[in-house]
Order: C-alpha cells, then sequence, then structure tokens
C-alpha cells in the first residue's frame, strides 16, 4: 500500500504545483484587464475554479497523503524531513495568500502591479526545489 500512497502523493504534489505556478500568471495578466470588462470577469473565474477545484483538493491529498506515508516511513526523526516540512509549511502559506489575493481580485480590490505577481509566481518554484532536494538527496 505504502508505494500506491507515495504515487497518489506525487501526483497530488504535481497536481498543486501546476495550479499554483499558474495562479499568479493569470493574476499578471488580470492586472491588465480593465475592472468590469469581460477579460476580468473571464479571468475571475479561471482564478476561482483553479483555486477551489484543482488547488485546494490537489493540498488536501497531498496533505493527508504526505502524513500517512510520514506514519508509515518514520521520516520524522531525519534531519531532512525537517527542513522539508517547514518548505511544506511555507508552501501551504503561499496557497493561503494566493487564495486571498484570488478574493482580493474578485472584488476588484486588487492594488498590486503585475510586476508583484511576477514576482511572487517564483515562491513557489523556489520552495518546489528545496522540498525535492530534501526529499530526494536527503543531505541530513
Amino acid at each position: 500500500m505504502y508505494l500506491w500512497i507515495k504515487a497518489i502523493h506525487i501526483l497530488a504534489v504535481i497536481s498543486w504545483m501546476a495550479a499554483l505556478l499558474y495562479l499568479p500568471r493569470l493574476m499578471v495578466y488580470h492586472c491588465s484587464a480593465a475592472k468590469g470588462s469581460i477579460q476580468s470577469e473571464t479571468f475571475k473565474i479561471m482564478e476561482r475554479r483553479l483555486l477551489k477545484a484543482i488547488a485546494l483538493p490537489a493540498m488536501i491529498v497531498t496533505w493527508l497523503a504526505g502524513l500517512w506515508l510520514l506514519y508509515e516511513s518514520g521520516a520524522w526523526r531525519s534531519g531532512w524531513f525537517h527542513g522539508k516540512f517547514v518548505l511544506v509549511l511555507a508552501l501551504s502559506a503561499m496557497h493561503g495568500v494566493m487564495a486571498r489575493w484570488v478574493r482580493e481580485f474578485a472584488a476588484d480590490a486588487n492594488t498590486r502591479p503585475d510586476r508583484f505577481y511576477r514576482l511572487a509566481n517564483e515562491v513557489p518554484t523556489v520552495l518546489m526545489i528545496g522540498i525535492v532536494i530534501l526529499a530526494v538527496v536527503k543531505p541530513f
């Protein structure tokens, strides 16, 4: 059963990361859309659906499968896991921040420029790199 749960965990992580990498990119384009325009309303729908239908379920499955793997493997005793866990917590926090941004765009209350979202788009990438290196290389 362990390998099946691991496969589910990996698939969920891929889905979650795809959503977290695409969502800020949508926001970059949304910034250039006039408030109330058809384009802006379309971006609102795309952002909400990406967050609610893909990112949130993928995050939940990632966490549930990850906790199951943690329990089965006993990895909580390893230093590499502690580092990975901190990065996963940061990634989860970033998910929450993006959810807040989606709500702001939905209310036509965004005040940030597109450059902000271009930079924010790099945060999940950096966290993902750290998580993968810690999980695969297990440097400590």
